[in-house]
């Protein structure tokens, strides 16, 4: 079977940012066969339909999409839903012509933040998921609170337990685009 291509994108912006370090243990957790890239977003401008050309980190982030066979979306909680960062590029791909981008891919999603760990904001993705005609998988849900001490100082979890629920996420979606293929 050919390899597995996974992108990551985490909504938080911030260096230290727990929903990268889920991204990252995700990536050191693959299964054979798939590997991950993770998304800048931190030069990515806020959509507006005004601009006639896509900027050049719009369009390097559109090609990572498009080369994804899945996405990987870990989402900050703020104010109740999720973070702008990934709203924001959610909205841009969603311009490209037919959906292209985004129709069918199948998502993996998961977050660390306060108290509930972010369960508020997955419930607005699966929403704006479903707008989309992304498949999110609905188990295993992987929901991190961010203060608990599960992470280190640069935001990377270091409690086994959730590094092997994002393991297991993952397994899952690797065999959700098995299975679409």
């Amino acid at each position: 079977m050919a390899s597995i291509k996974l992108l990551g994108i985490a909504g938080s912006l911030r260096k230290a940012s727990t929903n990268r370090g889920l991204l990252r243990a995700a990536r050191s957790r693959l299964p054979e066969g798939a590997e991950m890239e993770i998304a800048d977003l931190s030069d990515i401008p806020f959509y507006n339909q005004d601009i006639a050309e896509k900027p050049a980190p719009v369009r390097r982030v559109l090609a990572q999409i498009e080369a994804a066979d899945a996405l990987a979306l870990a989402s900050a909680e703020y104010n109740y839903s999720l973070a702008p960062a990934l709203k924001n590029i959610l909205d841009w791909a969603s311009r490209e012509p037919d959906n292209t981008l985004l129709a069918g891919k199948p998502v993996a999603i998961l977050g660390a933040g306060g108290g509930m760990g972010t369960s508020r904001a997955q419930y607005h993705l699966r929403q704006i998921c479903v707008f989309l005609d992304l498949r999110p998988l609905n188990k295993p849900e992987v929901f991190a609170n961010a203060f608990a001490g599960g992470f280190d100082g640069d935001g990377n979890p270091v409690d086994e337990k959730l590094i092997g629920h994002v393991a297991e996420l993952m397994r899952h979606l690797v065999d959700a685009v098995a299975a679409r293929r």
